[in-house]
């Protein structure tokens, strides 16, 4: 390979890649943590329901609150598939076969998410799609939250 064919080539054929060293990479990774989506999952979970629980006691309205688990779990149990088939996944000692299979299960996360939403009507009486709609928002958003959360972590450590 051509020093100018280097996929970290610009327009004029330079390299700007720099390897990292040993202290730079653990520098990286400390600035830089790995999420565990068993903790995003967990905190879906716990605001899902503390969501479901809300809405009933609002509202006094069981088909709401039957349409906010049901968004709830239209996020909940694809994303629950996805994490499992991937931490099966990380013995794979082929970056090609874990990307692979990163896209497969990611299609089968959004096949199972449409058809958990295609099913909705049949399986919640009297189904309100703006309060599903909603359980499906906020869940989905507990990623958003899990990072700011890291983040926040990472700047202010707890002091004992």
């Amino acid at each position: 390979m051509k020093h100018s064919d280097s996929a970290f080539a610009d327009e004029d054929g330079r390299d700007d890649h720099k390897s990292l060293t040993a202290q730079e990479a653990q520098s990286w990774r400390a600035r830089n943590p790995v999420t565990s989506p068993w903790r995003v999952l967990g905190l879906q979970a716990v605001v899902g329901a503390v969501l479901v629980a809300l809405t009933a006691a609002v509202t006094g309205q069981s088909n709401l609150a039957a349409s906010v688990a049901w968004g709830v779990v239209s996020v909940w149990v694809p994303a629950l598939v996805f994490a499992r088939a991937l931490s099966r996944q990380r013995r794979l000692s082929q970056a090609s076969s874990a990307l692979v299979g990163f896209f497969v299960w990611e299609l089968v996360k959004v096949v199972l998410t449409v058809a958990l939403l295609l099913v909705a009507p049949r399986v919640v009486v009297d189904l309100n799609w703006l309060a599903l709609v909603a359980g499906f928002v906020v869940t989905l958003k507990m990623y958003w939250l899990v990072m700011a959360l890291n983040k926040w972590q990472r700047h202010h450590p707890p002091r004992f």
